[in-house]
């Protein structure tokens, strides 16, 4: 999402970092680039200009042009001034005694309000809570019968064992603008089939409305009052950038809302939305979607989100991904394997189903600090890597332990098997049996062997990583030697 932000920032910084001292107008000349910046990205006006002052004002008091390093410091009080306009950090559901605690979600028709309740169930599942999921949205009919999809599916497939329940009344449903107020009754009879079935958390999907639409704002006014929930959440579309910020306004000011969760977190959209709409409603901001899935809903913490903006990644986020989805034993035996170069196959095939499930992989690799910039450009085609699943599963057990039995006709009948090419099948195994060489050099072979293996590592070429097109080399700079087309033949014996 940041992505454009993120490398205005960047090129803007590393003007400055070039420089032994700064004047003020160097800083004033920087800030001027960051507020374009902003602007750019859609981040509201008000937001920019106080953002910007505020950070002029911090590098003057800090004495930013006589210190030794001016770039580093004025990263670190943009850093924390990003911290301060998105924060504090408040990713927490207060859960009431007795239950349940009420969860109201309200927002804009199309924000992803029914798809972010289906999100939230599998959020608290996962955590241990049983949850009611009631559909109060009864403009649209298809949202009950998407929303009880959703629902059933969180509860068959979601992490955890505590029950996800739907409650509907799907009769109660009509064209948009005439079941204005019923969906206050059915919230009220929702409530009652909530503390029968003592569930911990009722959530409750109400319509889609537009702030100026006065008889539906009345209805969820009308809600408010009857059931009184704990928690408001209003459901803001990442993409909609200034606009949602205005929205978000309207609603805070009739609802009080506790609460901001952004969707469609994993756009390409500009990000104006996230950095505005804390500071103009003053309700923290408590989840983000980054995804399609009931799975893909992340707690926000506006320092992570900084470090991206800025390019540093989120290596703390990335590990937290990791732990949900291998165990520690998991990663004790793996590292095990790889030390003595005993990695297989299935492991291989372990570990990239893994992965795949952190997320997208364009996605996880940009968590990585200093990664960000250089996947602009990068396209990943998820498609090979189920290519290569598939390659995996036509080899027999045998020659997933040994990859060295497959010989040419093995070869062919994996590539029939998975319904690739031979080239492409060896292309793996050569691929995985480098792997295996630089970890087992990297594991027992000294400082020495771990050094060549880095080497190594640095020479890989992007055409030699499945999946991934237009990869920047992994080594730092490029060798100027160029490849002669003769050396890729075999080479004529010289006469003596």
């Amino acid at each position: 999402m940041f992505e454009t932000l993120s490398e205005r920032f960047n090129s803007t910084f590393r003007n400055l970092s070039g420089r032994g001292r700064i004047s003020e107008e160097n800083i004033r000349e920087a800030m001027r680039e960051v507020r374009t910046a902003l602007l750019e990205a859609d981040v509201h006006l008000e937001v920019v200009n106080e953002f910007c002052d505020e950070v002029v004002q911090d590098a003057i008091g800090r004495a930013v042009t006589k210190s030794l390093r001016p770039g580093e410091e004025m990263i670190s009080i943009v850093h924390q001034r990003l911290i301060d306009m998105m924060g504090p950090v408040d990713s927490h559901i207060l859960l009431v005694e007795p239950p349940p605690t009420i969860v109201m979600t309200c927002g804009l028709q199309g924000s992803g309000k029914t798809t972010t309740c289906a999100k939230l169930a599998a959020y608290l599942k996962q955590r241990g809570r049983s949850v009611m999921v009631a559909a109060a949205d009864l403009q649209r009919p298809a949202a009950v019968e998407q929303l009880g999809i959703m629902t059933r599916q969180v509860d068959r497939e979601g992490t955890g064992q505590a029950k996800v329940l739907f409650y509907a009344e799907p009769d109660k449903c009509a064209e948009y603008g005439r079941a204005a107020g019923v969906a206050v009754g059915v919230c009220r009879r929702a409530l009652a089939q909530a503390r029968k079935t003592n569930v911990d958390v009722l959530i409750l999907d109400t319509a889609g409305r537009l702030h100026i639409n006065e008889e539906l704002m009345a209805e969820l006014d009308a809600i408010n009052r009857t059931v009184t929930p704990h928690q408001i959440y209003l459901v803001v579309d990442a993409m909609v950038g200034q606009d949602a910020v205005n929205s978000a306004k309207a609603f805070h000011a009739r609802l009080a809302i506790d609460g901001v969760i952004l969707s469609k977190f994993d756009s390409d959209a500009r990000g104006g939305a996230a950095l505005s709409v804390k500071r103009v409603t003053g309700a923290p901001i408590k989840f983000i979607g980054v995804g399609e899935k009931f799975d893909a809903l992340q707690e926000f913490h506006p320092q992570r989100m900084a470090g991206r903006i800025l390019g540093m990644g989120d290596v703390v986020s990335l590990v937290e991904r990791a732990q949900q989805e291998v165990s520690e034993d998991e990663a004790v035996r793996a590292a095990e394997k790889m030390a003595q170069g005993r990695l297989t196959m299935d492991d291989f095939l372990k570990q990239l189903r893994s992965i795949r499930r952190m997320g997208p992989i364009k996605q996880v690799l940009g968590m990585l600090p200093g990664v960000g910039a250089a996947l602009k450009d990068v396209e990943v085609d998820e498609k090979q890597l189920d290519r290569l699943e598939g390659i995996v599963h036509s080899m027999t057990l045998a020659e997933r332990k040994n990859i060295k039995t497959l010989n040419k006709s093995r070869i062919k009948r994996v590539a029939r098997g998975s319904g690739t090419t031979p080239g492409e099948v060896g292309k793996l195994t050569r691929q995985f049996e480098m792997v295996q060489k630089m970890t087992k050099q990297m594991a027992g072979g000294g400082l020495g062997g771990k050094m060549k293996a880095i080497r190594e590592l640095s020479g890989t070429h992007a055409s030699q990583i499945p999946g991934l097109q237009n990869m920047p080399t992994l080594g730092g700079r490029l060798s100027t030697k160029t490849v002669g087309v003769k050396s890729r033949f075999k080479q004529r014996k010289k006469r003596r």
